[in-house]
């Protein structure tokens, strides 16, 4: 054990032993997305939307992150994750709003509300719904459940897209006796207000993309077995990004967008001007925006891209692997999904350029009202209705 860790110890003890004894300050709220690593999802657009009320200055908001260079609207404090202040906030908070699960080393207390807002409606089996895993090296399923049972006990609150969610919900996080809000997404409710061509254009402008040509959003999800370390994913595909830039550099261009989980370092100059990519501090809502098609596998973009009713491809060249070995579906993926499956470059290629809206219509519409019957835009404003009402009974 190095110095760092034996200090990071001594300070999680005296945070467990005191916390019992710390009062909660009724105002103070807490604030993360994917764990601190960055500042986006449900999280920012409920915050975002207190900011909109002004409400940011009669609130303590607090934003746990591991980089807290990162810039932040509005009246709050930034604080750096498992640093001493950072155990102290957690000790005086009376709301956590979350969109992960939290760690083991959290304490919450009864008088403390914990909405997990969580981050994607599943197509791939979650937490106690999975029967085996090959997760970064861990196998142990049982443990893995253990833990997921014990993080879920902490919620007081859980976000839902739809009724599918919410029954998968109950499920896999064994959430059977508490509220589930199911109110869309907030953080889809950037989607209903800056779909425009005003708001577009300034996002691309934000972004230093082309103005001239059209975008393909790429957002595959990761593989639980292509991994470096525990926590830090390989970018698993076999898209031909040469032939994609050969067959559509001159209408098109492409922005990658890695998962959260996803650490990687490619170089990507030799596509300059046709491949852009933006890290995790970079709001995927944004790229929703600006991009004119989705291509995706197993990722639940596939949810929230489909509120916009543009083209969604879905280059799934693993695709009876990963059903099988890996994680296992929800419902049916091929039968289901509103728009062509491909499984090598030359096949996407061909679907991208034969795509007809008429074609999907009917599968889009019943896509629709299975998945996006709740997301009407005002999701953020229900959350903290209830933090109102709750902060109101303390």
């Amino acid at each position: 054990m190095n110095i760092k860790q034996f200090i990071k110890r001594k300070i999680i003890a005296v945070y467990k032993r005191l916390t019992p004894f710390v009062p909660v300050s009724k105002k103070k709220i807490l604030f993360q997305s994917n764990n601190g690593k960055n500042y986006t999802g449900n999280p920012r657009y409920i915050y975002e939307e207190m900011v909109r009320q002004g409400l940011d200055r009669k609130f303590d908001c607090v934003w746990f992150l591991l980089d807290t260079s990162i810039e932040i609207p509005g009246k709050c404090r930034k604080v750096r994750c498992n640093y001493p202040r950072f155990f102290w906030e957690l000790m005086r908070a009376k709301f956590w709003v979350f969109d992960s699960r939290q760690q083991k080393m959290y304490i919450k207390k009864k008088n403390v509300v914990h909405i997990q807002t969580w981050h994607g409606t599943p197509l791939k089996k979650l937490a106690l719904d999975m029967d085996q895993m090959d997760m970064a090296g861990n196998q142990n399923i049982e443990r893995y459940h253990r833990n997921f049972r014990i993080a879920c006990r902490d919620w007081d609150y859980l976000v839902s897209q739809n009724r599918f969610s919410t029954e998968v919900f109950r499920s896999c996080f064994d959430f059977k006796d508490k509220p589930i809000l199911e109110i869309g997404y907030p953080r889809n409710d950037v989607l209903f207000a800056k779909n425009n061509e005003e708001d577009i254009r300034d996002l691309k402008i934000k972004l230093g993309l082309p103005l001239d040509k059209k975008i393909l959003l790429y957002a595959p999800t990761w593989r639980d077995n292509e991994y470096y370390q525990k926590g830090a994913y390989k970018f698993a595909t076999e898209l031909d990004f040469e032939r994609m830039r050969e067959e559509f550099s001159d209408e098109y261009c492409m922005i990658v967008k890695y998962h959260y989980l996803v650490s990687e370092n490619i170089d990507w100059t030799p596509f300059k001007g046709f491949i852009y990519t933006f890290d995790e501090t970079k709001d995927i809502a944004w790229l929703y925006l600006v991009s004119d098609a989705l291509i995706t596998d197993y990722s639940s973009v596939m949810f929230d891209y489909s509120l916009l009713n543009r083209p969604m491809f879905f280059f799934a060249y693993d695709l009876e692997d990963y059903k099988k070995n890996l994680r296992g579906f929800y419902f049916d993926f091929v039968n289901e999904i509103p728009g062509p499956i491909s499984q090598d470059t030359d096949t996407l290629i061909s679907d991208i350029k034969n795509y007809r809206s008429e074609d999907w219509k009917e599968k889009y519409d019943a896509y629709h009202d299975k998945f996006n019957n709740v997301d009407c835009g005002n999701a953020s404003k229900k959350v903290i209705k209830l933090i109102k009402k709750k902060m109101k009974e303390a």
